[in-house]
């Protein structure tokens, strides 16, 4: 896991405040003494095969490496035997020399739901806040993305990041072991920003909007999505206690509500482009993943409602605009 050519390619740019403050991150973001699990993951990231990629496919449903012969039956299961040592796996799919990462969330669901609504990526520098291993962040570059740099604090999506990539190799994605506060404040140089899945689990909704908005380049989009009620404007869901057996859910407001919000803190043209309850075809255990998921957290006599008697899970995604004018860089 190497980020030194990610440091020197920021070094005297406009990313140059951050690149001076990598390596304490990824000091602590990726410590042995806070994260008891990582040194058996990292041996399950140093015992995957070397294979020859035949092609490399980004722009699909399944992100992932094909190789230039099929592997024996020997070789494919010990491929999937040593990925399915960096259990679970949340975001995807992916697909590796013929094994399916059959991954906790279609993310590509939701992909296709905001892909042809944003700004075409072409060219642009993205930041995606709450990466996990990175789905999103190779199909961001599979649109045309110039430079995609994922953040999540969590180190088993930073070290299933790295075994993708030992296939994918490609060298202006990354992810970072980092959270939105660890970005630079007032950064302004990213030219789309998406926090998907992020918002509701922040104390402060606002804060967390001002970070994003910070994060932009003058006149850059935000692709936003997180947890909603149906209302009007200033109707917020506050749950008491868990809200889906999620712990840290704070507010979910209206799709009004969050334009309001949107536009208090200074961004421009909010946008509402997709509103969908999550079904448990998008979201649901499989191997790859076998903890509880969403079945469990609906009550199991009205899937109308969340375990705790609230709306069930429904998302919408929003695009709004930094103030200024944006220009290709």
């Amino acid at each position: 896991m190497n980020y030194q050519p990610l440091i020197e390619r920021w070094q005297g740019t406009e990313m140059n405040a951050w690149a001076e403050r990598l390596p304490e991150q990824l000091a602590k973001g990726l410590s042995h003494q806070r994260y008891g699990d990582l040194a058996r993951w990292l041996e399950a990231l140093a015992a995957l095969p070397n294979l020859e990629v035949g092609e490399r496919t980004l722009n699909t449903s399944r992100v992932g490496a094909t190789g230039t012969e099929a592997l024996s039956v020997e070789a494919h299961d010990q491929l999937r035997q040593t990925l399915m040592g960096l259990h679970p796996w949340r975001k995807g799919p992916f697909e590796l020399f013929d094994v399916h990462i059959d991954t906790e969330w279609r993310s590509d669901w939701k992909w296709e739901r905001l892909a042809e609504s944003i700004a075409p990526l072409t060219g642009r520098r993205v930041l995606d806040v709450g990466c996990g291993s990175g789905y999103h962040c190779w199909r961001m570059a599979g649109a045309g993305a110039r430079e995609v740099i994922g953040i999540d604090p969590t180190p088993l999506f930073i070290v299933q990041f790295w075994a993708l990539q030992k296939y994918l190799l490609q060298d202006h994605v990354w992810v970072v072991p980092a959270g939105i506060e660890d970005v630079p404040a007032a950064l302004k140089a990213f030219d789309t920003v998406f926090s998907m899945g992020v918002l509701y689990h922040r104390r402060s909704p606002m804060d967390h909007l001002i970070e994003l908005r910070d994060c932009l380049r003058p006149g850059g989009e935000l692709v936003l999505e997180t947890l909603v009620i149906e209302g009007e404007a200033g109707e917020v869901l506050v749950p008491e206690g868990r809200y889906a057996r999620m712990g840290n859910v704070w507010f979910l407001p209206s799709c009004a509500t969050l334009e309001g919000w949107l536009r208090k803190v200074g961004f421009v043209n909010p946008q509402v482009i997709d509103v969908s309850n999550t079904s448990t075809d998008e979201q649901r255990s499989t191997d790859w993943m076998t903890f509880h998921s969403l079945a469990n957290f609906l009550d199991p006599e009205d899937p109308s409602k969340s375990i705790e008697g609230y709306p069930a899970p429904r998302r919408a995604i929003v695009t709004a605009n930094a103030p200024g004018k944006w220009q290709p860089l």
